[in-house]
């Protein structure tokens, strides 16, 4: 398998996530989305993934796209360890807090989104940085309400072993501290986050892991 991927993407962060809990290896080739205008914008990369996003995961003639299409593939096709529960209904909470990340959270703060702020509407950086701000302690603030009320929050978002769910979340804590919110006044979500972040799968997916981190 290959995966496309740029160190400091959320979504090929949970992409990678979930490759290491299942020990799968794969070959990382990177895709600077900032170096040379960007080049995941390259009719070469285009033909792979018309959208110019990462990740993009080739495995033999499957060609994949989004990140959460790419972890369902993953898990039917090598379900073991499982990243989803045996219920239906636990199946269903999982994948909701997992979408609340990835389409509720994260594409309102997505790079080409920012860039548009920036260089389409003329907004100022800080006005950039306070959109982000906003959208993402909004975002976690609904999803600490949620995880801190629910019976089934464990170790981790759901029971005592990484799901979905936390494939999602750990990136997105991760770009929160990085750009300075203050993620110890969502508690829970803190708490799952270091627990996770103690494990080998997902240390060796974090971004300063990654073959091309820059500081």
């Amino acid at each position: 398998m290959k995966l496309y991927s740029y160190f400091r993407s959320s979504a090929a962060y949970r992409v990678r996530i979930a490759l290491n809990l299942k020990n799968l290896p794969y070959e990382y080739v990177p895709v600077h989305l900032l170096r040379a205008g960007g080049e995941q914008l390259a009719p070469e990369y285009r033909k792979l993934n018309p959208d110019a996003l990462v990740p993009t995961l080739v495995d033999g003639e499957t060609v994949l796209q989004q990140s959460l299409a790419i972890i369902e593939y993953l898990e039917e096709t090598h379900p073991s360890p499982p990243l989803l529960p045996p219920a239906s209904a636990d199946r269903a909470y999982v994948r909701a807090v997992a979408l609340q990340v990835a389409c509720e959270i994260h594409p309102l703060d997505n790079l080409r989104v920012l860039r548009y702020l920036v260089h389409e509407l003329g907004v100022t950086e800080d006005a950039k940085n306070g959109w982000y701000r906003h959208w993402i302690e909004n975002g976690l603030t609904s999803l600490e309400t949620r995880l801190a009320a629910d019976r089934r929050t464990g170790m981790f978002v759901f029971g005592d072993e990484p799901t979905l769910a936390d494939a999602c979340l750990v990136p997105q804590m991760f770009n929160a501290q990085r750009f300075r919110i203050d993620t110890a006044r969502y508690p829970t979500l803190q708490r799952i986050y270091d627990q996770a972040s103690q494990l080998d799968a997902f240390a060796r997916a974090a971004p300063d892991a990654q073959p091309d981190a820059e500081p």
